[in-house]
């Protein structure tokens, strides 16, 4: 890393101990964004992109159970400056390699009155966003504190249109609709979920999210009264047994929060762009991440049917990853047998199934396995024992489902099951899940998680919409990777939907298939029976793709309403538009090709899928550099193709 330093203006009013009412700027590489920082009496800070103000007079305060609040009555000891100037090279790769640059404002604050704890507030201002989290440093390094709230707040400048997921609760898979709404709609019934996006004006748009969440509590936004603009405030998830307004945090000087990140663009797709959140964690700690091989899934009968866990079963998924090039099955719930119970036992398999069969079958075929655990059954286990059967098994990943939190004592949960499965060379999928922070860039082996209504919800309720589909990726996917689940080949319209098994999926196969290529989850579980893929359309498609990227381009959406984003792997090109219940026509141009001719296979929507979903049209050309596609898609549909090079 190159560190670099750089010098700020402040404007001052000196006292023998320190400074009082300081004003500190700090921009980004480029000017493109300023966050300018005021502390003494109050901490206040406000954001601007393009010289355009996104926030202003925001505030971050503490509250203590028994201590006085921090954050008010402050001086400024010391103040200084860096520019970070790293690039460096991601497992879980979008793009090959990952630019960090940004310039950091670090003020030592310390209270006037007792007990005059010090607290260092740091800013990081990126091309693409702005950084900010609180260090208390010290002096008291004995006494427990018990946080009962933080009170960061985000005022914007008008009454802007949001897309804010409502969960309810503090207590919740986070698998909710992201609701378009204005700033003013948010109640305090709410409890609004990471990330929100804001539309600031035509060319700003702003979204709220967290990274680094280290022994901490996850953050909620609730509406903030106390300000004169359209503010909403931090609200963090309740320690378990605590009414919303117990403990929060409890923790021993030093200790820090995670980054509170306002993501910038000129564009919905270039908030997708943005590596913000990778670049606020620490690097990876994996000495050798080169086990860590994500790939496509298959996944068995309880999605698209019902629960068979026999050996027959997993044989036939395993089969269906092997004749796709595949290297996956994921072997889900019952295979233990009973499950989120006192006797329940990870490392025993139900007597129905022969699983060392299972899984010399699987390597007969090149597959390996994961298997599906309770999270509460982890919780009782001995987890490194366990993880060491799985080893020895050969298993190659665990997916842990029902967490449903993220409060303290729930984020140092996960952090102790990842490290301790990277310890065995396993690699872990979250369900019921807290939304990603990142933490993926230090232990990678945290290859993907839910926390997002996919694909499942399809089986019983009418809510996985192409509207929510076109809205995820501005949305939730900002803050990383989802278990969506795509892949469903029984494509029905609206007017022919129904609940139940096997399960239909609302949209065309054309829309299914560019999920593929828009959602990001480098371990990509493919939800279909083996029967719905045999001899289908589209299913040439899904031995292509891949799910780790060299390059990442959004090339045109809207939210809610349409999406087009470009992959390349190796001097390959993947291609993946959707659009919601609007039938949608666009362009897209081949100018990110390299010279020279690609052969360009597409499968796209027919005037026919709006009757029949099922239907869609191969079709195959060859393109160069700058040419032009034409694409239409029908209501729900979508497009998909990859481009490889012709010798």
């Amino acid at each position: 890393m190159k560190m670099k330093k750089i010098f700020f203006t402040a404007f001052c009013l000196f006292t023998y101990w320190g400074i009082v009412n300081a004003q500190f700027s700090v921009k980004s590489p480029h000017s493109t964004v300023e966050a300018k920082v005021e502390a003494g009496n109050t901490i206040s800070y406000s954001v601007y992109f393009n010289g355009q103000p996104v926030l202003s007079n925001s505030s971050v305060r503490f509250e203590f159970k028994q201590a006085p609040p921090l954050g008010d009555d402050l001086v400024v000891l010391k103040s200084s400056s860096v520019e970070i100037n790293e690039t460096w090279t991601p497992v879980l790769k979008r793009q090959s390699t990952i630019l960090n640059n940004c310039n950091e404002l670090i003020l030592q604050l310390q209270e006037k009155n007792f007990p005059r704890r010090t607290m260092n507030l740091v800013f990081r201002a990126y091309d693409d966003g702005v950084a900010f989290r609180t260090e208390f440093v010290g002096p008291d390094n004995k006494h427990e504190y018990a946080m009962t709230e933080e009170f960061t707040t985000f005022n914007f400048t008008s009454d802007h249109t949001c897309w804010a997921v409502n969960h309810a609760s503090y207590r919740s898979s986070q698998e909710n609709e992201y609701f378009k709404r204005k700033l003013s709609d948010i109640t305090d019934q709410m409890v609004i979920g990471l990330p929100m996006t804001v539309k600031v004006a035509d060319n700003c748009y702003a979204t709220i999210t967290e990274a680094a969440i280290t022994d901490y509590a996850g953050m909620y936004l609730k509406p903030d009264h106390s300000a004169s603009g359209f503010s909403v405030r931090s609200s963090l998830s309740p320690l378990p047994k605590q009414p919303d307004n117990g403990d929060k945090v409890n923790f021993k000087f030093p200790h820090k929060t995670p980054w509170r990140v306002i993501m910038l663009g000129d564009s919905p797709g270039k908030l997708l762009e943005s590596e913000i959140v990778m670049n606020l964690n620490e690097p990876c700690a994996i000495a050798d991440p080169s086990w860590i091989k994500p790939g496509m899934c298959a996944w068995d009968h309880w999605w698209s049917g019902e629960v068979k866990m026999d050996n027959e079963t997993n044989k036939k998924y395993i089969d269906l990853a092997s004749e796709m090039g595949w290297p996956y099955q994921l072997i889900d719930w019952q295979w233990y047998g009973k499950f989120n119970s006192p006797e329940a036992d990870i490392t025993k398999v139900a007597p129905q199934l022969d699983m060392p069969g299972i899984l010399a079958y699987a390597k007969s075929k090149n597959v390996k396995c994961w298997v599906w655990l309770y999270n509460t059954d982890v919780d009782r286990a001995d987890w490194d024992k366990a993880c060491a059967t799985y080893e020895s098994w050969g298993v190659a990943g665990v997916k842990i489902d029902f967490m449903d939190s993220d409060d303290q004592q729930m984020v140092n949960w996960y952090h102790r099951i990842v490290k301790t499965a990277a310890a065995h060379h396993l690699m872990v999928d979250f369900h019921g899940a807290y939304k990603p922070d990142g933490f993926r860039r230090t232990y990678p082996n945290l290859v993907t998680r839910e926390g997002v209504m996919g694909n499942e919800y399809n089986k019983w309720s009418l809510r996985v919409t192409p509207e929510h589909m076109t809205t995820l990726p501005f949305t939730r996917m900002l803050a990383g990777p989802m278990d969506f689940t795509p892949g469903g080949f029984l494509n029905r319209t609206p007017e022919k939907f129904q609940n139940g098994t096997p399960a239909q999926v609302l949209g065309t196969r054309a829309l299914q298939l560019a999920q593929f290529v828009v959602y990001d989850s480098p371990f990509m579980v493919a939800c279909d029976a083996p029967e719905n893929y045999k001899g289908q359309l589209g299913s040439e498609f899904l031995k292509e793709v891949k799910t780790i990227w060299d390059d990442t381009r959004i090339l045109n959406g809207q939210i809610g309403e349409y999406i087009t984003s470009a992959r390349r792997s190796g001097n390959e090109w993947f291609i993946g538009s959707m659009t919601n219940s609007e039938t949608r026509s666009l362009e897209i141009k081949l100018d990110f090709l390299d010279k020279g001719k690609y052969k360009l296979v597409s499968f796209e929507d027919i005037p026919e899928s709006a009757i029949d979903a099922e239907k869609v049209v191969r079709n195959s050309r060859d393109v160069v550099k700058g040419d032009v596609v034409k694409i239409t898609m029908v209501s729900g549909g979508g497009f998909a193709a990859y481009l490889v090079p012709v010798k």
